[in-house]
């Protein structure tokens, strides 16, 4: 078996971390585990079900019945649940990824357009278009605990990267904006005007910015989250609808729902550098989690453009149900890219000087004796140091090292490696 037991420093784990430990946990695990099946999940408004696709044959592998008009969509950190929203109900459907099967629908606000889970999965953010209101679902009960009044006709929602945060597009009829909402208090702490029909939005993986795709304005706007003030506009053109980023933040993708395709902005730039043609009447997109596909989904000719993100050309059609809206995928990921995702963000902190390199490299030291000890096959001796790992960042916070808002982000990482690893 091979063996990963030395400390590397931080500046070299950045460069080889993936690659070593890809080969690591596929002795461990088996390449099953390392290169976990991604599922798509397409409602389709006017079939009432969801279409499975299989992104490895990208093939639709079942067909699940859900409520009338289901729009809006969003999978759990954990990849176990999808939430949707039903418009005509209105609900929320539950649906176990494991059983494929409804197994809860919760009463929401009216005409629920849009979803949004926080990252460590304990909540579900649900914006109701015809209620002006933001329903939040506690997960573990499936039960509505708090209903936040926001602006005009909300449609999308996203939140930011620590949880902190939910912003909420607001279409309106007349004038559209950006609620944010605290999702400690659940009120709106900043109203930020957006362009016209404001609608689909996301988030930059770092938290930097939110990028709105308005409908009717034919332009995205680029709100800068610090100041919650529009940086940025860039001109689209077309009725836009879904929006999404890639992983590594470099490239939003952005569907023209006229004009028949899908739009490709640089971040760096904030200018459209690509246009893709696609289906009929483009709505929702989504990235792979792994970043090397935009799946488009095609409301007016039933199917699903998959883009091949390198070249920006349409690499497969999937034909699925009637009239569908919007796509989410399971974004569960292999151990090894936990861990992996852990190093890095601990090492962006040594470098811009939040933690010295000594307190960095302790955590470090924790997570490479996690890979030791699951090595070892010794998988409870790997939850204890990974509970030490939290101990740890917890005592930073203590000691005024790390804000709580710098912590929550490993923390949430961390729960989301003791849900892989079972501890």
């Amino acid at each position: 078996m091979t063996r990963f037991t030395q400390k590397f420093p931080a500046s070299f784990l950045s460069a080889v971390i993936r690659m070593v430990m890809l080969a690591l946990f596929l002795t461990i695990f088996g390449a099953g585990a390392v290169l976990a099946q991604t599922k798509g999940y397409v409602t389709n408004a006017l079939d009432d079900t969801l279409s499975v696709i299989d992104t490895a044959t990208n093939t639709v592998t079942a067909t699940i019945p859900v409520g009338p008009v289901p729009i809006a969509i969003a999978v759990t950190p954990n990849g176990a649940f999808v939430y949707v929203g039903n418009q005509n109900n209105p609900t929320v459907s539950v649906i176990s990824t494991a059983t494929n099967a409804v197994i809860a629908n919760v009463t929401v606000g009216l005409v629920p357009s849009g979803i949004a889970i926080t990252p460590n999965g304990a909540f579900a953010y649900v914006a109701n278009q015809a209620s002006s209101t933001v329903s939040v679902i506690d997960t573990a009960t499936n039960t509505v605990t708090a209903t936040v009044p926001v602006g005009l006709a909300p449609f999308g929602v996203a939140i930011t990267p620590n949880g902190a945060f939910a912003y909420v597009a607001n279409q309106g009829f007349f004038s559209s904006s950006v609620s944010v909402i605290d999702t400690t208090t659940n009120t709106v702490i900043a109203t930020i005007p957006a362009g016209s029909g404001a609608g689909s939005i996301v988030i930059t993986p770092n938290g930097t910015f939110a990028y709105v795709a308005n409908f009717f304005g034919g332009t995205v706007s680029v709100i800068d989250t610090a100041t919650n003030t529009i940086i940025a506009t860039v001109p689209v053109g077309g009725f836009l609808g879904g929006i999404d980023i890639t992983p590594n933040g470099a490239f939003v993708y952005v569907t023209q729902i006229a004009n028949n395709t899908v739009a490709v902005i640089d971040t760096a730039t904030n200018t459209v550098t690509a246009t893709v043609s696609v289906g009929l009447a483009p709505r929702g997109i989504a990235v792979t989690p792994n970043g090397t596909s935009a799946y488009a989904v095609n409301s007016g000719n039933n199917t699903v453009s998959v883009i091949n993100t390198i070249t920006n050309t349409v690499t497969a059609t999937i034909p699925v149900r009637e009239r569908p809206q919007f796509i989410a995928f399971t974004k569960t990921q292999s151990p090894q890219d936990q861990i992996a995702s852990l190093i890095s963000q601990v090492e962006a902190l040594i470098a811009d000087g939040t933690l010295t390199q000594n307190q960095g490299d302790g955590l470090i030291d924790k997570l490479n004796q996690i890979v030791l000890k699951l090595d070892n096959d010794q998988t409870d001796v790997a939850c204890k140091e990974l509970s030490a790992f939290m101990r740890q960042v917890n005592a930073f916070v203590n000691s005024g090292a790390l804000t709580q808002t710098q912590a929550q982000s490993l923390t949430n990482a961390a729960n989301a490696l003791k849900i892989s690893l079972g501890c």
